[in-house]
């Protein structure tokens, strides 16, 4: 996966980085070695769509069989530069189930502004878990709007990236 060391320059423009599935595999492991050195946790929690995939490969990573969802989203349509919702949606909070008591941890494929991330660990914590971690497979730099650097913010990172991406599970269309 591309990691840029240079500060993100926003370019709707910019040319899309496509991941391949091998790209996807080694990111997974990246953080599954980043989360096992910081303990395993009890359940992992994928965010739909994107989540899915990464989520169930890190649990099959750490031998994790309790695997939950939440629909959480902010775009409003599947193109690049796609039209944000102004807060994030969440659909089916009760899919959960309880967490009380849990080492949680949240997976998504991308963070952009780090809103639906934020959002998302407010509606864990709010179910009662005694812990809740992240973890993103890669960052959008070009659309972080939070004061503090993504690596601050999200427990474990594995690239950061300055333009939109592609995941091989959107298929071959343009976004």
């Amino acid at each position: 996966m591309a990691t840029s060391s240079t500060p993100p320059t926003p370019n709707a423009d910019s040319v899309p980085l496509h991941l391949t599935w091998g790209d996807v595999g080694v990111a997974t492991q990246a953080l599954a070695g980043q989360v096992t050195a910081d303990g395993k946790p009890q359940t992992v929690v994928g965010i739909v769509r994107g989540g899915l995939i990464p989520a169930v490969w890190l649990a099959h990573h750490l031998g994790i069989r309790d695997v939950r969802t939440v629909e959480v989203t902010r775009t409003t349509e599947d193109v690049i530069n796609a039209t944000k919702t102004l807060l994030p949606i969440v659909r089916n909070p009760a899919s959960l189930g309880s967490l009380a008591g849990l080492d949680v941890l949240l997976v998504d494929d991308i963070a952009g502004s780090g809103a639906t991330l934020a959002h998302t660990v407010d509606l864990l914590r709010g179910l009662g878990p005694a812990r809740v971690r992240t973890a993103i497979l890669t960052v959008n730099r070009a659309n972080w709007t939070q004061e503090a650097v993504p690596n601050l913010v999200i427990d474990y990172v594995a690239s950061l990236n300055d333009t939109w991406i592609v995941f091989p599970w959107e298929g071959q269309h343009e976004r």
